[in-house]
């Protein structure tokens, strides 16, 4: 993978958040406390975040209930991936979430009940749902290659879309698997704000061997 070119930020502060957050306006004080922080603070956990990929979820039970994440990962080990998940990538985005993901052979070792809370990666990857906004066409494909035999486990514990405030039980969300599940209008409206296209996409991963995943049951 071309690890220099996988640099949080890139092709993004083009999505706000979903919603409202409850709450009065940051004062003087908290941006001059804030400020002091960036200098004087060590923020190590947090600057591994380098890895920014945007997909879809739905909730698990409910296919139509649909939302769009910004994933901010960092790989722990070359078998498991942590990310931080907001509901848009500019300064006011909210953190909506969580999602780890794991190696194929990690995911084999679960138990049958276990499974079932995670979700593949093979259709998001091959059907280009799953992007990483800003790395160059070559990149990205090397990216790819590494995370469509991967699975993922993700709770939302924040929807922004109906609530001001993160109330109510966490949410465990899926990955879409087939054609047809996932709204276009998703699509349409996120190739529009990164200057993508989905399609052109899916034709180039078409070497990309997902296809055999798709036989599995998760």
């Amino acid at each position: 993978m071309v690890l220099g070119l996988l640099l949080a930020g890139c092709g993004g502060k083009n999505s706000p958040p979903q919603g409202p957050v409850s709450g009065s306006d940051k004062t003087g004080k908290t941006r001059v406390l804030e400020a002091g922080s960036r200098i004087l603070q060590d923020t190590t956990p947090i600057e591994q975040l380098q890895i920014y990929l945007n997909g879809f979820h739905y909730a698990a039970g409910n296919p139509k209930d649909q939302m769009e994440a910004h994933h901010y990962c960092a790989k722990l080990n070359e078998e498991v991936t942590q990310c931080a998940l907001y509901d848009g990538n500019n300064r006011q985005a909210a953190l909506i979430g969580v999602e780890y993901v794991i190696s194929d052979a990690l995911f084999q070792t679960l138990s049958p009940s276990e499974k079932a809370s995670w979700h593949p990666h093979y259709y998001e990857v091959g059907s280009g749902q799953l992007i990483a906004p800003g790395l160059p066409r070559v990149a990205e494909h090397e990216l790819m290659e590494t995370l469509y035999t991967t699975h993922g486990k993700t709770w939302h514990i924040w929807d922004t879309r109906r609530q001001a405030l993160p109330t109510g039980k966490p949410m465990l969300m899926q990955g879409f698997t087939r054609d047809g599940q996932l709204d276009p209008a998703f699509i349409t409206h996120r190739d529009a704000r990164f200057k993508t296209d989905t399609t052109e996409k899916r034709r180039n991963r078409a070497d990309i061997p997902w296809e055999r995943f798709s036989g599995e049951k998760h």
